[in-house]
Protein backbone atom coordinates (compact mmCIF):
# COMPACT_ATOMS: atom_id res chain seq x y z
CA UNK A 1 0.00 0.00 0.00
CA UNK A 2 1.54 3.26 -1.04
CA UNK A 3 1.35 6.43 1.46
CA UNK A 4 0.50 9.77 -0.43
CA UNK A 5 0.71 13.54 1.10
CA UNK A 6 -1.99 15.66 0.64
CA UNK A 7 -1.25 19.26 0.64
CA UNK A 8 -4.45 21.87 0.41
CA UNK A 9 -3.02 25.11 -1.18
CA UNK A 10 -5.17 29.15 -0.61
CA UNK A 11 -4.76 31.00 -3.07
CA UNK A 12 -6.26 34.85 -3.44
CA UNK A 13 -7.01 36.62 -6.18
CA UNK A 14 -6.51 39.88 -5.96
CA UNK A 15 -7.25 43.11 -8.49
CA UNK A 16 -4.04 44.53 -10.81
CA UNK A 17 -5.10 48.25 -9.20
CA UNK A 18 -6.80 48.81 -5.59
CA UNK A 19 -9.85 51.08 -5.88
CA UNK A 20 -10.16 54.26 -5.75
CA UNK A 21 -11.95 54.46 -2.60
CA UNK A 22 -9.50 51.47 -1.19
CA UNK A 23 -6.82 53.71 -2.09
CA UNK A 24 -8.45 56.90 -0.33
CA UNK A 25 -9.04 54.82 2.71
CA UNK A 26 -4.97 53.81 2.81
CA UNK A 27 -5.95 50.26 3.62
CA UNK A 28 -2.77 48.22 1.93
CA UNK A 29 -3.43 44.72 1.77
CA UNK A 30 -0.80 41.80 1.58
CA UNK A 31 1.99 44.27 3.05
CA UNK A 32 3.74 43.09 6.18
CA UNK A 33 4.16 44.23 9.68
CA UNK A 34 7.61 44.91 10.80
CA UNK A 35 7.89 45.25 14.48
CA UNK A 36 11.14 46.44 15.91
CA UNK A 37 12.53 47.46 19.22
CA UNK A 38 14.78 50.68 19.51
CA UNK A 39 16.11 53.09 21.98
CA UNK A 40 14.58 57.00 22.29
CA UNK A 41 16.05 59.50 20.28
CA UNK A 42 15.21 62.45 18.00
CA UNK A 43 12.48 61.80 15.72
CA UNK A 44 13.08 61.18 12.32
CA UNK A 45 10.59 61.96 10.30
CA UNK A 46 7.80 64.44 10.02
CA UNK A 47 5.27 64.29 12.77
CA UNK A 48 2.20 62.86 10.94
CA UNK A 49 -1.93 63.46 12.40
CA UNK A 50 -4.07 60.98 11.44
CA UNK A 51 -5.70 62.13 8.39
CA UNK A 52 -9.08 61.51 7.90
CA UNK A 53 -11.08 60.15 4.65
CA UNK A 54 -12.72 63.59 4.36
CA UNK A 55 -8.69 65.00 4.46
CA UNK A 56 -8.03 62.31 1.81
CA UNK A 57 -10.91 63.50 -0.75
CA UNK A 58 -10.33 67.41 0.28
CA UNK A 59 -6.57 66.93 -0.80
CA UNK A 60 -7.43 64.72 -3.75
CA UNK A 61 -8.84 67.37 -5.15
CA UNK A 62 -6.98 70.21 -3.92
CA UNK A 63 -3.86 68.54 -5.85
CA UNK A 64 -5.96 67.84 -8.91
CA UNK A 65 -6.93 71.63 -9.37
CA UNK A 66 -3.35 72.29 -8.37
CA UNK A 67 -2.57 70.07 -11.32
CA UNK A 68 -5.08 71.39 -13.75
CA UNK A 69 -4.46 75.09 -13.09
CA UNK A 70 -0.87 74.66 -13.01
CA UNK A 71 -0.18 75.49 -9.79
CA UNK A 72 2.56 73.37 -8.03
CA UNK A 73 1.74 74.96 -4.29
CA UNK A 74 -1.60 74.08 -4.71
CA UNK A 75 -1.06 70.47 -5.99
CA UNK A 76 1.52 69.98 -2.84
CA UNK A 77 -0.69 71.76 -0.23
CA UNK A 78 -3.44 68.49 -1.60
CA UNK A 79 -0.77 66.24 -1.18
CA UNK A 80 0.69 67.26 2.55
CA UNK A 81 -3.14 67.25 3.25
CA UNK A 82 -3.85 63.47 2.00
CA UNK A 83 -0.96 62.61 4.19
CA UNK A 84 -1.64 64.05 7.11
CA UNK A 85 1.59 66.14 7.48
CA UNK A 86 0.14 69.75 6.34
CA UNK A 87 -0.09 70.98 10.03
CA UNK A 88 -3.17 71.45 11.18
CA UNK A 89 -3.67 71.03 14.62
CA UNK A 90 -0.38 71.68 15.61
CA UNK A 91 -0.51 75.20 16.77
CA UNK A 92 -1.99 74.65 20.17
CA UNK A 93 -2.56 77.63 22.39
CA UNK A 94 -2.22 76.90 26.58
Amino acid sequence: MTTTTRTTRTTTTTRNRPSLMSRLRGRRHGTAHHHTTTTARAPAHHHKRHATLGDKISGALMKLQGSLTRRPGKKAAGTRRMHGTDGRGSHHRY
